[in-house]
């Protein structure tokens, strides 16, 4: 079986979210004898990566470059309506960024909280400058750090070390030096790539755009519906004459390249829904974003979804046909390296909130909760680790219930920072709004860290020895962290008994079932 599977990252530079799951995924399949080619929208140094052969704009096999590298600019571009990306959808304004965060009433009226304008610089940049040779996996910290909160573009990261050293941050002058070469490097390429557009001029009567689209010189800043369609394009023209049985495109930026490519090939195409515009935004989602993932998701042989509650999604809300949709639960890669209980050493209890910071995620559910715990025990502190456009809203939610003291903001952590965080966890908390499945809590599982999560999430349906709560529920959310810190057994029972139900949920069944329905859609 030959499988041409279009994704957006490959492989995953953060725990948890779309990338883990291609990973886990492909590399399951592969060890069933699946041969799978991955294609991404950005090129990528290797064209191997654990035994899938990866397929990119640039890459040697292929031989084209179809213009997928924007230009650099110095300025940004201010945008208006919907800014969007893929895993969550925000809204810009065209006013120039704060110097504070924007206020809000943050307690007790949690539920009035709702997704807020984005500032423009923060989004700037997202998905660019992956053409860089310093991969962000290879790349020390702190610039790794930096590059992955200005998403990619080391222009921004660069000024934002410079911001950091003059308030008294401490960055080695080696990394500085490395950060500057990847800016003028990535000034230099471009400035080539437009100075050989130049060269080429259109053909009479029509602009560049119009001549060539996938060569154009167009700066789309972060548009990434533009990425899409370029996508789209790129799989086209590179990949028709390929050998394959089955198309697998994961998640709405890849639905229009797969529908584009089965309609040239006739091969049959399966769609992999691991969240959806619902999910991310409630009923306030961006028109094109739904558009595309209705018609994918309508229009495909096979829909995949995560859990029941993403398939009862698709067919209520997209109009998918019930017998097309399928459940293949995600799996986790289980922990080896994560230190016993007996291994660390502290007062504190540790309360875990990992993952990205988003209206989605209901972090302001976790800080309310927060509050209440510490209004019954005192040698507690809680950790948020991540980040996202609710960040600076939590932070300024924790100064005003007066509990800043006992909250802890990591930002983004990679590597082995990840491991680390689990092994100080007492419990961790998933307070999710809606989730289409959740490979966090499994993780922190497979850790021997107990584990607390919304009723509203896929997740919740393969586990048993997992505290479940309603997102909203403040009191019962604090009752239950509440018994997990003061009762041992509780705690002792939810590690013991978790740690050996994770062991189940394997990304090896999740690929014998894509298979059977590979093999289905392909006889």
């Amino acid at each position: 079986m030959q499988v041409l599977m279009l994704g957006w990252e490959f492989p995953p530079l953060i725990t948890g979210g779309l990338g883990t799951a291609c990973a886990g995924l492909t590399r399951a399949l592969v060890g069933k004898g699946v041969k799978i080619d991955f294609v991404l929208p950005r090129p990528v140094a290797s064209a191997q990566i654990g035994g899938v052969r990866v397929l990119s704009p640039g890459c040697e096999e292929l031989n084209v470059n179809h213009g997928f590298e924007p230009r650099v600019n110095d300025s940004p571009r201010t945008m208006t309506g919907k800014t969007l990306s893929p895993t969550t959808l925000k809204t810009q304004s065209e006013s120039p960024r704060s110097e504070f965060p924007p206020s809000f009433n943050a307690a007790p009226d949690v539920t009035s909280l709702q997704p807020q304008p984005d500032n423009q610089q923060e989004t700037i940049g997202l998905n660019q400058f992956t053409h860089l040779p310093y991969p962000l996996d290879a790349t020390p910290e702190p610039v790794a750090t930096f590059l992955q909160a200005a998403n990619g573009n080391p222009l921004r990261a660069s000024q934002s070390i410079d911001a950091f050293v003059k308030r008294g941050g401490v960055v080695p002058e080696e990394q500085q030096a490395l950060l500057k070469k990847m800016v003028q490097q990535a000034q230099s390429e471009s400035s080539a790539s437009i100075s050989s557009n130049n060269d080429s001029p259109p053909r009479t009567g029509s602009t560049a755009s119009e001549a060539d689209p996938a060569h154009a010189d167009v700066d789309y800043g972060d548009d990434l519906v533009e990425h899409v369609r370029r996508f789209t394009q790129f799989c086209v023209r590179s990949l028709a004459n390929r050998d394959f049985d089955v198309i697998h495109a994961h998640d709405w930026m890849t639905y229009e390249a797969g529908l584009a490519l089965r309609a040239i090939t006739g091969k049959p195409l399966v769609v992999h829904v691991h969240s959806t515009e619902f999910d991310r935004s409630g009923d306030h989602g961006n028109p094109e974003v739904l558009a595309i993932e209705s018609r994918g998701i309508r229009e495909a042989d096979r829909v995949i979804c995560v859990s029941v509650l993403t398939r009862n999604l698709v067919v209520s809300r997209y109009g998918a046909a019930a017998e097309r949709c399928r459940v293949v639960y995600n799996g986790v890669e289980l922990s080896e390296d994560s230190p016993s209980p007996s291994e660390i050493r502290r007062d504190d209890r540790i309360v875990l909130y990992f993952g990205r910071i988003t209206y989605q995620k209901g972090p302001e559910f976790f800080m309310a909760a927060a509050k209440k715990v510490l209004e019954h025990t005192s040698n507690v502190k809680f950790v948020v680790a991540g980040s996202g456009d609710q960040a600076e809203r939590m932070i300024r939610m924790a100064a005003e219930l007066d509990i800043g003291d006992r909250v802890l903001f990591t930002g983004f952590l990679r590597g082995r920072d990840i491991s680390r965080v689990f092994s100080l966890a007492d419990l961790y908390v998933m307070p999710s709004r809606s989730e289409p499945f959740g490979i966090a809590p499994l993780e922190a599982m497979s850790h021997g860290v107990p584990v607390l999560i919304s009723k509203t999430s896929g997740v919740s349906e393969v586990l048993t020895h997992a505290l479940k709560v309603d997102f909203w529920d403040i009191e019962d959310m604090a009752s239950k962290i509440v018994a997990v810190l003061k009762y041992p057994p509780l705690s002792q029972h939810l590690k013991e008994h978790g740690r050996f139900e994770v062991r189940r949920i394997t990304w090896e069944g999740a690929a014998q079932k894509c298979i059977q329905e590979y093999e289905r859609i392909a006889s």
